[in-house]
């Protein structure tokens, strides 16, 4: 275990900022949505509070800049569609530019240009547009719609810069539907569909550049690769346990940690994929029980997990 959380929160962000603390915004508390964030110090292991937003948050993005501030969007409540930057220099938050559409449960990705793509997500209904944020003004503007409104689904930024996106539900079915963003022409462009449906499911970038998805509900601890040359899915081992509203991380070595999640009840176990192997084995688990954490790997190696819930919104923190 490391230091506790100042405030008990679930759905939240955790942002690696560039002096090497987390920063944690906003999220589902024990009674209302959440404004207030705190930064982690690996170096003492401790909490301690910065300004809180300007605005209550849960289901929203944060993305850190190229000038390292912190954009936070959406998931401001119903009809809420702000955006607001965090200043590490300052601890303070100020307002920018609107995006076009309240959403929640999207999207964010940052491109080669240092532009931010926010896709689907949710509001009054389910969304398939897309818009980017260009640092240098504030301002956001309309970029091309997905095929396919979406959210709970994953953003992948592939090596040669397109974005990958898969999966997530509709408001009525569970996706395996997968497509390409080009930034060069701001349209979307569908590749090849995952073998299984899923939501709520992960992504991650192996070294070899292919794409890791794995579990989600509807996936039932599958997992699968996607191949950016061939556009095309193949599946992969299995996880040892199925599991949804789960993390994972790239570590150091190449493996991929997959931590707690729910598949029923409340789960703490964790563990690795082998990119060599395409294999699954169990690691340590974790102490408490959570879903809806988040999961951040720091500059020495180690991965920081925050929050989450398991019937109530927790402040554990603790360090794999």
């Amino acid at each position: 275990m490391t230091g506790s959380m100042n405030v008990a929160r679930y759905f939240h962000t955790a942002t690696t900022l560039a002096n090497g603390s987390v920063l944690v915004t906003g999220g589902q508390g024990s009674s209302a949505l959440l404004n207030s964030a705190e930064l982690y110090n690996p170096s003492t292991g401790t909490w301690t509070t910065t300004g809180s937003m300007n605005i209550i948050r849960c289901g929203h993005t944060a993305s850190t800049l190229a000038n390292g501030l912190v954009l936070v969007a959406g998931g401001g409540g119903v009809g809420d569609n702000s955006a607001e930057l965090y200043n590490p220099s300052t601890g303070i938050w100020t307002r920018t530019g609107n995006i076009s559409a309240p959403r929640s449960t999207h999207t964010a990705t940052t491109l080669a240009n240092g532009s931010i793509l926010i896709a689907g997500g949710s509001s009054s209904g389910y969304l398939n547009t897309a818009e980017l944020y260009n640092p240098s003004t504030g301002t956001w503007r309309i970029t091309g719609s997905m095929s396919v409104a979406r959210q709970f689904h994953t953003a992948s930024i592939l090596a040669n810069g397109f974005v990958l996106v898969t999966g997530g539900y509709n408001g009525v079915n569970a996706l395996n539907t997968a497509e390409l963003y080009n930034p060069s022409t701001g349209n979307w462009t569908i590749t090849g569909s995952m073998n299984v449906v899923r939501y709520w499911h992960t992504a991650s970038i192996l070294a070899n550049g292919l794409v890791l998805v794995a579990s989600g509900a509807s996936g039932a601890g599958t997992a699968e690769l996607y191949n950016p040359s061939t556009g095309n899915w193949t599946t992969t081992g299995n996880l040892n346990v199925a599991r949804y509203y789960h993390t994972v991380s790239t570590l150091t070595n190449g493996l991929v940690l997959a931590v707690g999640g729910s598949n029923g009840v409340y789960l703490n176990s964790a563990e690795l994929y082998n990119p060599s192997t395409g294999t699954w084995t169990t690691t340590g688990s974790m102490n408490t029980t959570r879903d809806y954490h988040r999961a951040s790997v720091l500059a020495n190696g180690k991965v920081l997990v925050t929050g989450g819930e398991n019937g109530a919104p927790s402040n554990s923190a603790e360090l794999y």
